[in-house]
């Protein structure tokens, strides 16, 4: 059986070890027995809803987030569809932003999004660093990572976090939460270690895009 993965915006959005992320996936996949594919899909490139069992939407700085929410409300309709409909989808901290309704970045330009998620997101001048533990209810885990971000997101009223915190900052610093899991769609502020040192979510993740081919 074949796999097939999506990067989105792979040769944009894929800073702070993203790629990581992508390799766990690949790898566990195969050891699962099954054949993996990997297409690219980026600035101008038509998504089909029906061609992937993964998605794939890592990071990037605030020039490439620039190009990529503008290029996005081009694929917003297919996008949506593919999330409603329960596809899988890992999505990291730009690539998170920016399923969300906006994203303010530094120069204070406000960036759509693609709307899928109820949340925003702002940016303050300091950032969030450092080790971060967090605990998952809906699949009683708990989740370790490093965080590295000036965004603080804002999850709408009864929006899931992907994690409550343990110890770190979260989405903001404030209301402890972190990441979003809405339907099969899985967002975090964790960089390349979210899938590497999480390899139980790994597997939960690929069984669920498995269970939908």
């Amino acid at each position: 059986m074949t796999l097939i993965i999506c990067h989105l915006y792979g040769n944009l959005m894929n800073t702070y070890g993203d790629n990581g992320n992508l390799l766990m996936l690949q790898y566990l996949a195969k050891e699962k027995g099954e054949t993996v594919e990997t297409d690219l899909v980026s600035l101008n490139d038509p998504f089909d809803p029906e061609a992937y069992d993964l998605v794939f939407f890592g990071g990037g700085q605030d020039y490439e987030q620039s190009l990529v929410a503008k290029d996005i409300q081009k694929k917003k309709a297919p996008l949506t569809q593919y999330i409603e409909s329960g596809g899988v989808v890992v999505a990291i901290c730009g690539g998170f932003q920016l399923l969300g309704h906006y994203y303010i970045n530094a120069q204070h330009q406000r960036l759509e999004g693609l709307g899928a998620i109820d949340y925003y997101t702002e940016t303050e001048a300091n950032r969030l660093i450092g080790d971060i533990e967090i605990y998952n209810d809906r699949f009683d885990l708990s989740l370790k990572g490093y965080e590295n971000h000036a965004g603080r997101t804002y999850l709408g009223p009864g929006v899931q976090a992907l994690g409550q915190v343990q110890s770190g900052f979260g989405n903001n610093g404030q209301d402890q939460t972190e990441g979003c899991l809405y339907k099969n769609t899985f967002c975090s502020y964790f960089h390349g270690p979210l899938l590497v040192r999480n390899p139980q979510l790994t597997d939960i993740i690929i069984d669920l895009a498995r269970s939908g081919k």
